[in-house]
């Protein structure tokens, strides 16, 4: 195994991918990575990117960040509870690239358990299935989130190594519920648009609820599966 350069942060999306990240570090011994929860979405993420007065640390040159989370599925190669390795993020037709040799290190960690993937960064939830399969062809994405393009423009305009790990949570294959307007402007939940969207398509929000655990449960399993052992040390 290869000597690592030490990942400096994680970065993740704020409520229960946070704690599942937290819970993966909780019996983990020796020195880990800070674990800073940011908010959802592309103009929020921006804007505490920032403002956060943890950047000093955060921008320093060739130092690492690790996004971590979950994602949906926009190919049907790709399943509840598999875990992704970004290569690179795509934006209306912008595309940046993760680092590689941070990539390829991480890769070589889990290979067994990883796949390589193309994503896609929205800036609203992408619900439909049918539109879920449309983009994937279009674009040749596999993955799609709320964050990956703007962490990457953020942080390669300062020569900040990043690589993106996340969970698929929801597949390409049926409809989730449309939580779009449950996001607040600063990027977090609004419990009661998020409950009338949950109310509004029962079977939908049953099947999220069920595959964001089990993303939830691989997330916080392969959080520790890296820092365990020395595998990133």
């Amino acid at each position: 195994m290869p000597n690592f350069l030490p990942i400096n942060t994680i970065l993740v999306p704020q409520g229960a991918e946070y704690k599942a990240v937290c819970r993966g570090l909780s019996g983990v011994t020796g020195s880990i990575p800070k674990v800073a929860a940011i908010p959802v979405g592309m103009k929020p993420l921006l804007k505490y990117l920032q403002a956060s007065p943890e950047n000093g640390q955060l921008m320093v040159p060739k130092s690492r960040v690790l996004i971590m989370g979950i994602c949906g599925s926009l190919s049907d190669r790709y399943r509840v509870g598999d875990i992704v390795l970004y290569q690179d993020c795509i934006y209306q037709g912008n595309l940046l690239e993760c680092d590689r040799t941070f990539t390829a290190q991480l890769h070589s960690c889990i290979s067994e358990k990883v796949s390589l993937v193309k994503s896609l960064t929205s800036d609203r939830i992408i619900w439909s299935a049918a539109e879920k399969l449309r983009l994937g062809e279009i674009l040749a994405a596999d993955v799609v989130d709320m964050e990956g393009f703007t962490a990457l423009e953020f942080f390669n305009a300062a020569k900040v190594s990043v690589a993106m790990l996340r969970v698929v949570s929801d597949d390409c294959q049926h409809d989730i519920p449309d939580l779009t307007p449950a996001i607040n402007s600063d990027g977090s939940l609004n419990p009661f648009p998020l409950a009338m969207a949950m109310l509004r398509q029962p079977l939908a929000a049953t099947r999220l609820i069920r595959g964001s655990l089990t993303a939830l449960k691989m997330l916080e399993q392969v959080t520790n599966m890296l820092f365990s052992d020395n595998r990133l040390k």
